[in-house]
Protein backbone atom coordinates (compact mmCIF):
# COMPACT_ATOMS: atom_id res chain seq x y z
CA UNK A 1 0.00 0.00 0.00
CA UNK A 2 3.10 2.41 0.76
CA UNK A 3 4.31 1.93 -2.86
CA UNK A 4 0.75 2.52 -4.32
CA UNK A 5 0.66 5.92 -2.15
CA UNK A 6 4.44 7.24 -3.24
CA UNK A 7 3.76 6.41 -6.51
CA UNK A 8 0.00 7.58 -6.74
CA UNK A 9 -0.21 11.76 -8.31
CA UNK A 10 -2.92 13.31 -9.68
CA UNK A 11 -2.93 12.84 -13.48
CA UNK A 12 -4.44 15.51 -15.73
CA UNK A 13 -3.25 14.42 -19.09
CA UNK A 14 -4.53 11.52 -20.90
CA UNK A 15 -3.91 8.90 -23.89
CA UNK A 16 -6.67 8.67 -26.10
CA UNK A 17 -6.73 4.72 -25.26
CA UNK A 18 -10.23 3.59 -23.56
CA UNK A 19 -9.91 2.28 -20.58
CA UNK A 20 -10.78 -1.88 -20.82
CA UNK A 21 -14.43 -3.04 -19.08
CA UNK A 22 -12.50 -5.18 -16.77
CA UNK A 23 -10.65 -2.16 -14.95
CA UNK A 24 -14.01 -0.56 -14.99
CA UNK A 25 -15.79 -3.41 -13.30
CA UNK A 26 -13.04 -3.44 -10.76
CA UNK A 27 -13.34 0.61 -10.09
CA UNK A 28 -16.99 -0.08 -9.23
CA UNK A 29 -16.15 -3.25 -7.27
CA UNK A 30 -13.52 -1.08 -5.21
CA UNK A 31 -16.25 1.78 -4.98
CA UNK A 32 -18.77 -0.24 -3.75
CA UNK A 33 -16.29 -1.69 -1.37
CA UNK A 34 -15.40 1.65 0.61
CA UNK A 35 -16.40 1.89 3.77
CA UNK A 36 -19.20 4.42 5.33
CA UNK A 37 -20.13 5.12 8.52
CA UNK A 38 -22.49 2.66 9.78
CA UNK A 39 -22.80 1.01 6.76
CA UNK A 40 -25.13 2.88 5.51
CA UNK A 41 -23.28 3.22 2.04
CA UNK A 42 -25.10 6.70 0.83
CA UNK A 43 -23.05 7.27 -1.98
CA UNK A 44 -23.60 6.79 -5.71
CA UNK A 45 -21.89 6.77 -8.78
CA UNK A 46 -22.37 7.82 -12.42
CA UNK A 47 -19.77 6.67 -14.90
CA UNK A 48 -18.86 8.97 -17.82
CA UNK A 49 -17.60 7.78 -21.13
CA UNK A 50 -19.27 10.14 -23.68
CA UNK A 51 -16.76 12.49 -25.10
CA UNK A 52 -19.84 14.98 -25.83
CA UNK A 53 -20.43 14.54 -22.00
CA UNK A 54 -17.27 14.57 -21.08
CA UNK A 55 -16.99 17.76 -22.78
CA UNK A 56 -20.08 19.57 -20.78
CA UNK A 57 -18.87 18.04 -17.26
CA UNK A 58 -15.02 19.68 -17.99
CA UNK A 59 -17.06 23.20 -17.92
CA UNK A 60 -18.64 22.58 -14.47
CA UNK A 61 -16.89 24.76 -12.68
CA UNK A 62 -14.48 28.64 -13.21
CA UNK A 63 -11.34 26.60 -12.88
CA UNK A 64 -9.69 22.90 -12.23
CA UNK A 65 -11.63 20.77 -14.91
CA UNK A 66 -11.00 21.96 -18.47
CA UNK A 67 -8.58 18.53 -18.68
CA UNK A 68 -11.89 16.55 -18.26
CA UNK A 69 -12.60 16.48 -21.58
CA UNK A 70 -9.62 14.86 -22.71
CA UNK A 71 -10.30 12.06 -20.01
CA UNK A 72 -11.70 8.64 -21.32
CA UNK A 73 -13.05 7.94 -18.39
CA UNK A 74 -15.07 9.75 -14.71
CA UNK A 75 -16.60 8.79 -12.03
CA UNK A 76 -19.06 11.51 -10.96
CA UNK A 77 -19.28 10.81 -7.37
CA UNK A 78 -22.76 11.45 -5.27
CA UNK A 79 -23.72 11.38 -1.74
CA UNK A 80 -27.63 11.03 -0.67
CA UNK A 81 -27.89 13.75 1.83
CA UNK A 82 -31.21 12.42 2.94
CA UNK A 83 -29.28 9.02 4.76
CA UNK A 84 -26.22 10.29 6.47
CA UNK A 85 -24.85 13.39 7.81
CA UNK A 86 -21.80 12.33 7.05
CA UNK A 87 -22.07 12.34 3.17
CA UNK A 88 -19.42 14.03 2.51
CA UNK A 89 -16.87 11.75 4.72
CA UNK A 90 -18.01 8.41 2.87
CA UNK A 91 -18.27 10.23 -1.07
CA UNK A 92 -14.15 11.33 0.05
CA UNK A 93 -13.49 7.82 1.29
CA UNK A 94 -15.14 6.00 -1.82
CA UNK A 95 -12.98 8.43 -4.34
CA UNK A 96 -9.58 8.10 -2.87
CA UNK A 97 -10.60 4.36 -2.80
CA UNK A 98 -11.07 4.50 -6.58
CA UNK A 99 -7.79 6.81 -7.31
CA UNK A 100 -5.84 4.51 -5.27
CA UNK A 101 -7.36 0.96 -7.47
CA UNK A 102 -6.57 2.98 -10.36
CA UNK A 103 -2.85 3.57 -9.39
CA UNK A 104 -2.67 -0.33 -9.01
CA UNK A 105 -3.88 -0.70 -12.66
CA UNK A 106 -1.41 1.52 -14.28
CA UNK A 107 -4.32 4.37 -14.48
CA UNK A 108 -4.25 7.72 -13.58
CA UNK A 109 -6.70 10.11 -12.00
CA UNK A 110 -7.43 13.18 -10.68
CA UNK A 111 -9.98 14.22 -8.34
CA UNK A 112 -11.74 17.23 -9.32
CA UNK A 113 -13.72 19.27 -6.34
CA UNK A 114 -17.45 19.71 -7.05
CA UNK A 115 -19.01 20.60 -3.72
CA UNK A 116 -18.48 24.27 -2.72
CA UNK A 117 -17.54 25.23 -5.86
CA UNK A 118 -18.75 27.44 -8.56
CA UNK A 119 -19.98 27.39 -12.73
CA UNK A 120 -20.10 30.73 -14.75
CA UNK A 121 -23.79 31.11 -14.07
CA UNK A 122 -24.73 28.63 -10.59
CA UNK A 123 -22.91 26.27 -8.87
CA UNK A 124 -21.18 23.39 -9.88
CA UNK A 125 -23.19 21.16 -8.14
CA UNK A 126 -26.19 22.36 -9.85
CA UNK A 127 -24.85 22.36 -12.95
CA UNK A 128 -23.73 18.90 -13.30
CA UNK A 129 -27.31 17.84 -11.30
CA UNK A 130 -29.25 19.19 -14.33
CA UNK A 131 -26.61 18.25 -16.91
CA UNK A 132 -26.92 14.21 -15.80
CA UNK A 133 -30.52 14.61 -13.95
CA UNK A 134 -29.08 13.83 -10.41
CA UNK A 135 -32.26 14.09 -8.07
CA UNK A 136 -31.53 17.59 -5.76
CA UNK A 137 -31.52 15.01 -2.64
CA UNK A 138 -28.27 13.56 -4.34
CA UNK A 139 -24.97 15.83 -3.93
CA UNK A 140 -22.38 15.94 -6.18
CA UNK A 141 -18.89 15.89 -4.14
CA UNK A 142 -16.83 14.96 -6.67
CA UNK A 143 -15.51 14.21 -10.56
CA UNK A 144 -12.85 11.60 -10.23
CA UNK A 145 -11.26 11.86 -14.17
CA UNK A 146 -9.55 8.36 -15.38
CA UNK A 147 -7.56 7.19 -18.23
CA UNK A 148 -3.75 6.03 -19.05
CA UNK A 149 -1.14 8.66 -18.62
CA UNK A 150 0.33 10.36 -21.09
CA UNK A 151 2.31 12.58 -18.43
CA UNK A 152 4.95 11.56 -15.78
CA UNK A 153 5.44 12.43 -12.39
CA UNK A 154 7.78 11.57 -9.82
CA UNK A 155 6.98 9.56 -6.93
CA UNK A 156 6.84 11.25 -3.34
CA UNK A 157 10.08 10.92 -1.42
CA UNK A 158 9.33 9.40 1.76
CA UNK A 159 12.33 11.63 3.36
CA UNK A 160 10.74 14.94 1.90
CA UNK A 161 7.68 14.55 3.83
CA UNK A 162 6.26 17.01 6.04
CA UNK A 163 6.92 15.01 9.08
CA UNK A 164 6.64 18.23 11.13
CA UNK A 165 2.84 17.66 11.09
CA UNK A 166 3.01 14.79 13.06
CA UNK A 167 2.81 15.25 16.79
CA UNK A 168 3.20 12.76 19.48
CA UNK A 169 0.83 12.57 22.45
CA UNK A 170 -0.21 15.97 22.60
CA UNK A 171 -0.28 19.24 20.16
CA UNK A 172 2.90 20.67 21.57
Amino acid sequence: MLNTLIKRRSIRKYKTQKIEQEKIDVLVQAALLSPSSRSIRPWEFIIVQEPQTLQKLSEAKTHGASFLKDAPLAFVVLGDSSKSDVWVEDTSIASIIIQLTAEQMNLGSCWIQIRNRQNQETTAESYIQNLLNIPEHLKVEAIISLGYPDEQKQPYELDKLPYEKVKQETYN
